[in-house]
C-alpha cells in the first residue's frame, strides 16, 4: 500500500507539474530545490498513509471488519453518492479542525511548519508533511471505513478526490474556470484560489473541500491571488513563517 501510495502520488504531481510547465512555463523557475524536499517529504508522507490503508485492505480481503462492500446491490443505488458526499464531509471536517490545530504555534514549528516550507506551493507539495502532520491526515478514511458503509468503488473516487484536491489546491494557479471558483459554487467548494490565501496569510481558509468551516468558524479570508511575489531569503523566511504562523494563530485558534 506504501508503494501505491507514492505512486500515485508521483504519477498525479508529475503530471500536474507538466500541465503548469505547458500552461505557466516558468512559474516554478527557481524552485528546484524546494520541489525536491517536497518530493522527499511526501514519499515519507506515503510510507505513513500506506501503514493504515494496508491494514484497512487486509481487514477487508481477509477478516470482513470494514463496512466497505463490493455488491453494488447491496446498499440502494441512491446511496453511492451520498455515501461519497459522507466520506468528503467527514474528511472536510477533521481536516478543518487538525489543520488549525497545526497552527497552534507549538505544532506549527514542531511539524506544520515542513508544509509551509513551500513558499510558494507547487504541484509536489500536496504531501508534503512531517510525520505528525501525515499521520493525522492518513487515520482519517481508514477510521471511516469501520463507521461508513462503502462501495469499493465509491472508495475509489473518494480517493480519487482527495488527490486532485490535494494537488490541484497547491498548483500555485488556478485550473478551474472562473464561473466555479468566483461563482455561486464556489462561495462554498474549495479550490486553488481558496488555499492560495491560506499560504498567504496563514490563519484563515482552513479546510480542504469545502468552505462551511471556514465560514461558520470565522476563518474564511476569500480568495487569493497569484501574483508573483519577490522570494525571500532562507533566513528571512523562515523568521517570517514563524511570525506569520504565531500571529495568525493568535487570531484563529
Amino acid at each position: 500500500m506504501t508503494l501505491i501510495v507514492g505512486v500515485r502520488y508521483l504519477l498525479t504531481s508529475a503530471g500536474f507539474a507538466l500541465l503548469t510547465r505547458a500552461r505557466h512555463p516558468g512559474l516554478y523557475a527557481g524552485l528546484d530545490r524546494q520541489m525536491r524536499r517536497e518530493i522527499g517529504w511526501s514519499l515519507a508522507s506515503a510510507a505513513i498513509y500506506g501503514i493504515p490503508a494496508g491494514v484497512v485492505a487486509w481487514g477487508w480481503q481477509n477478516r470482513g471488519w470494514t463496512a466497505i462492500y463490493s455488491d453494488v446491490h447491496a446498499m440502494p443505488l441512491w446511496y453511492l453518492p451520498l455515501s461519497v458526499l459522507l466520506y468528503l464531509v467527514a474528511h472536510d471536517a477533521w481536516f478543518y479542525w487538525t489543520h488549525r490545530w497545526m497552527h497552534v504555534p507549538k505544532w506549527f514549528r514542531i511539524a506544520h511548519a515542513v508544509h509551509h516550507a513551500s513558499r510558494p506551493p507547487t504541484a509536489w507539495a500536496a504531501m508534503s508533511f512531517h510525520p505528525i502532520e501525515a499521520l493525522t491526515g492518513a487515520v482519517v478514511i481508514p477510521l471511516l471505513v469501520f463507521a461508513i458503509p462503502i462501495h469499493v468503488g465509491a472508495l475509489g473516487v473518494v480517493l480519487a478526490i482527495m488527490t486532485l484536491m490535494g494537488v490541484t489546491n497547491h498548483m500555485g494557479w488556478e485550473m478551474f474556470p472562473r464561473f466555479l471558483h468566483r461563482g455561486p459554487i464556489g462561495a462554498w467548494l474549495i479550490t486553488a484560489s481558496h488555499h492560495q490565501r491560506h499560504h498567504q496569510l496563514y490563519g484563515c481558509n482552513y479546510g480542504l473541500y469545502f468552505r462551511f468551516w471556514d465560514r461558520l468558524c470565522g476563518t474564511d479570508q476569500g480568495l487569493g491571488d497569484f501574483a508573483p511575489r519577490r522570494r525571500a531569503g532562507p533566513a528571512r523566511a523562515d523568521r517570517a513563517a514563524d511570525g506569520n504562523g504565531a500571529a495568525a494563530d493568535r487570531r484563529g485558534a
